[in-house]
């Protein structure tokens, strides 16, 4: 997680120092920045405005922690407010550590999780005032964060937590193995609301239904030399169009190592945030599977296929053969998942 900290007294630059190497040694980013006059003094990285530095940070950081009064940072981040979905997470503490507030982006922005830990690091409290933590619900949003998985539908969301707080009964269905119990208000049975876990965009077994889409896709691809990025990304939307696959649920690209340095692969990667990983000749005609052969493939790669063989060796079973446009060829794998609810669970790194 990417964190900036900030301070506004001695005191409170003291306790940032001690915030910021304790998250560092967890693992996280941080960047400590004071106002100007306090910087000079104290010898680091300064801002002329508050504004100004927040409304940079919300650009590049997943979440601010604000050493001070609350309504410093209440000011300071109202310029900037857009949306719970995409705002950081933001976390006001006190120069003694006693009162640790998230102020927003609680559940998907992770500011809950933040101010627990960095409670347990002053040996404050956390106030937290979210409906479904005050009231002991689940927390559909948050769980979807801490698992990766990617939420369709922003209303659906809020009609799931809306259910839930009334106490009404909320389904829950699954093309994914259920580890374990469900959380209490999750029901296998039918449902004016529900939640569905599925890489396929059209799926809704409910009148109101949630897609959460976790990331269990690998693209393979292969290409002619020259391929222009947008020439792939139209051949991988139409693949996935055509089995109703969320562009969401790919979560990694897979290829012969030819082609590691593709112009078009390379570009198409980086604006789609997906990584890429390749493999030899030799290491794709060992997956083991039953593929399309091509003997022209074999004669130009030294492999029978490229994009299924691709696909499958990065991991998981092939879903999706190859399928092939305008000097590229797709095949879609998808690796095994599994859902689970339980706290400190492999599969949930989150409180």
């Amino acid at each position: 997680m990417r964190l900036a900290l900030t301070a506004f007294t001695r005191r409170g630059y003291g306790l940032a120092c001690s915030l910021a190497r304790a998250l560092e040694e967890q693992g996280e980013e941080v960047k400590l920045a004071l106002p100007a006059r306090l910087a000079q003094e104290l010898g680091t990285a300064s801002y002329e405005r508050l504004a100004d530095w927040t409304g940079a940070r919300f650009a590049d950081c997943e979440g601010l922690l604000f050493v001070g009064a609350c309504g410093i940072a209440v000011r300071a981040i109202a310029p900037w407010v857009r949306d719970k979905y995409t705002d950081p997470a933001v976390v006001s503490v006190d120069e003694g550590g006693a009162w640790v507030v998230p102020l927003l982006s609680g559940h998907v922005g992770g500011a809950n999780d933040l101010a627990r830990r960095v409670a347990r690091l002053t040996g404050g409290t956390a106030a937290i005032s979210t409906a479904t933590d005050v009231n002991g619900r689940f927390a559909v949003d948050s769980w979807a964060k801490c698992k990766g998985l990617y939420i369709d539908s922003k209303m659906a969301a809020k009609r799931v937590s809306a259910a839930l707080l009334a106490g009404d009964s909320v389904g829950l269905q699954s093309d994914f193995p259920i580890q374990g119990e469900r959380p209490e208000g999750l029901s296998s049975g039918p449902s004016e609301v529900g939640i569905v876990l599925t890489a396929d965009v059209e799926k809704a077994p409910y009148p109101v239904t949630l897609r959460l889409v976790p990331p269990v896709l690998t693209l393979g691809i292969g290409c002619r030399k020259g391929t222009s990025s947008e020439t792939i990304a139209r051949a991988v939307e139409e693949t996935l169009k055509a089995f109703r696959l969320h562009p969401r649920a790919v979560f990694q690209v897979s290829t012969i190592d030819l082609k590691q340095g593709e112009p078009g692969l390379l570009e198409f990667c980086r604006t789609q945030g997906l990584p890429l990983w390749v493999w030899t000749a030799e290491e794709l005609a060992g997956t083991p599977g039953a593929f399309t052969p091509s003997a022209f493939v074999r004669s130009v790669t030294g492999v029978d296929n490229v994009c299924e063989r691709a696909a499958v060796r990065a991991g998981g079973a092939l879903l999706v053969p190859k399928q092939g446009a305008d000097g590229v060829t797709v095949a879609v794998a998808r690796r095994p998942w599994a859902v689970s609810f339980e706290e400190g669970s492999e599969e949930t790194p989150c409180e």
